[in-house]
């Protein structure tokens, strides 16, 4: 570190060591045995290659492609046009029955407006031409006045 040891060392410290905690093995649960039915096992396959080797494994069947399922006879886009159209016209016949509702209420709102007024405005006439005919009150004669030039003669 320091080459010409002209320089004190540094002060020596004391190291601190640690030590690993080992790791406690896993204990394997072993898996439980299930059953083989007898046809299930594939057959042991053996072939001899052309420098005499033999290699024996398992037979593996090849990998069939899936059908292809046929055409459905009406297209999707069709169906959905289809339930589209039903959705539709259920929504316009609600609209409809929104809108004679509508004008229902509209009528007998404007019914009950006319009978109020028709109610009213007859207890109003029985109370102004009562009134002039059953109650005492002042009397007002009018004469005939004359105006002229701005000078009243009565």
């Amino acid at each position: 570190m320091y080459p010409d040891h002209t320089q004190p060392a540094p002060e020596q410290r004391a190291l601190d060591v640690h030590h690993p905690t080992p790791i406690q093995p896993l204990v394997a649960v072993p898996a439980p045995l299930v059953p083989v039915q007898p046809g299930t096992v594939p057959a042991v396959a053996s072939i001899v290659l052309p420098d005499g080797r033999v290699v024996t494994g398992y037979a593996i069947d090849p990998v069939r492609p899936e059908p292809v399922a046929a055409p459905p006879a009406v297209s999707r886009a069709a169906v959905n046009v289809a339930l589209g159209g039903v959705g539709f016209l259920a929504v316009c016949g609600g609209l409809l029955l929104l809108t004679t509702f509508i004008a229902a209420l509209t009528a007998f709102v404007t019914q009950l407006i006319t009978l109020a007024a028709v109610i009213f405005g007859g207890w109003i006439a029985v109370q102004v031409f009562s009134a002039s005919s059953h109650q005492g009150g002042t009397t007002v004669n009018i004469r005939k006045a004359v105006i002229k030039r701005n000078k009243f003669y009565g």
